[in-house]
C-alpha cells in the first residue's frame, strides 16, 4: 500500500506542474457557463470516469451535459475530450473543423495541435505494487477534472456566478 501511495503521489505531483495549462482549460470551460452555452464532457474508455463525476456527482459540473455523436453544439458551447491516447483525435478534428472551442486530455504520451487547450498526463507505464501492475489512467484524469473544477468555481464566483 506504501509503495502504490508513493508512486500515485509522484503522478499527482506531475500532473500539479501543470497547473497554468489546468488554468487554462478551465477558463476555456467556463466561458460556456459565463455565454449560457454547454460544456459537453466526450470521454472514451475508462476515462468515462470523468464524465460521471461532472454529471452525476453530488456537485455536477455547471452547465455540463454528455456528448453524444447527435449533440448540436453552436459557439457557445465548448467541448471537454478525455481519452487514453488517441481516442478523441477524430472528434477534435471534426471540432476544429467547424470552429468549435474544445479542450483535451489524453492519459498517455500523445500529442496534438488541434485543441485550444491540450494536457498530455504522460502515464504510458503502469506502477507496480506487490508484484501487481495498476495503470491509474481515470485516477489521474480525475485528479485534473477537480482541480479544474475548482478553478473554474473561483472563476465564475468572480463573476458573479
Amino acid at each position: 500500500m506504501k509503495i502504490l501511495s508513493a508512486q500515485l503521489s509522484e503522478i499527482l505531483e506531475r500532473i500539479a506542474v501543470h497547473e497554468p495549462t489546468l488554468e487554462e482549460i478551465a477558463r476555456l470551460l467556463a466561458q460556456a457557463a459565463i455565454g449560457e452555452g454547454t460544456i459537453f464532457i466526450a470521454a472514451f474508455g475508462e476515462m468515462k470516469a470523468v464524465a460521471a463525476a461532472a454529471l452525476e456527482s453530488t456537485e455536477p459540473l455547471l452547465s455540463a451535459s454528455e456528448w453524444k455523436p447527435d449533440s448540436i453544439l453552436t459557439s457557445a458551447d465548448r467541448v471537454f475530450i478525455l481519452a487514453k491516447k488517441d481516442e478523441g483525435d477524430e472528434l477534435a478534428g471534426r471540432l476544429s473543423d467547424a470552429a468549435i472551442p474544445f479542450a483535451m486530455i489524453s492519459a498517455e504520451s500523445h500529442s496534438t495541435d488541434l485543441p485550444e487547450v491540450f494536457l498530455s498526463l504522460g502515464i504510458d507505464e503502469g506502477i507496480s505494487a506487490g508484484g501487481r501492475t495498476v495503470i491509474p489512467h481515470a485516477l489521474a484524469a480525475l485528479y485534473a477534472y477537480y482541480n479544474i473544477k475548482l478553478m473554474m468555481g473561483e472563476m465564475l464566483d468572480e463573476e458573479n456566478y
